[in-house]
């Protein structure tokens, strides 16, 4: 069975996997897999220089938020070469912040939701990333409103600080084992 871990930028998707990884699941990590692949495979690397015209991360960073349509641009280049490693790895579980918006879903037989309240994850991206919080808020209007991604899931963590995460992740690996 194939199963997704969605939510976006500042939900925790990362906790619930650390978690997850101490209960001996391990989650393929789209945005790592990304990097990985980018730093790695000459073909992704020229399609991209070819796209951008150079490989820097803020350079990348400013076309991937300049446009909705650059945004569209690198994925159709990335998601692709991700989605390969993934199916590759032999793992079951994959994180991505934009499991809907990828077409990664296609992909899972069940998907989960982490969920924060937006100020919650707009002061973790800050924090995480060293950024404003414009810049932060920026990189969540990327993504689908939350509400859409839970509407789709499967299953629901909420990670807003208080909710007891281990309680709810015993709670759906026990739903996901009586669908087996």
């Amino acid at each position: 069975m194939k199963i997704g871990i969605a939510g976006g930028i500042g939900s925790g998707k990362s906790y619930v996997c650390r978690r997850l990884a101490c209960r001996g699941i391990e989650v393929y990590d789209c945005d790592a897999a990304a990097k990985r692949l980018i730093r790695t495979s000459p073909t992704l690397q020229q399609q991209l220089i070819n796209l951008i015209g150079s490989l820097d991360k803020a350079a990348m960073s400013r076309f991937l938020l300049a446009s909705e349509e650059n945004a569209h641009a690198i994925d159709r280049i990335v998601h692709p070469a991700v989605f390969d490693d993934f199916l590759q790895s032999g793992m079951e579980w994959m994180e991505s912040a934009i499991m809907y918006e990828s077409g990664a879903y296609k992909l899972m037989d069940k998907v989960v939701v982490v969920t924060a309240p937006e100020e919650i994850r707009i002061e973790r991206i800050m924090k995480r990333d060293g950024i404003t919080h414009e810049k932060a808020c920026q990189w969540l209007q990327r993504q689908w409103p939350q509400e859409k991604v839970r509407e789709l899931a499967d299953y629901e963590i909420v990670n807003d600080g208080t909710a007891d995460i281990d309680a709810q992740i015993e709670r759906l690996l026990l739903l996901l084992h009586q669908n087996v």
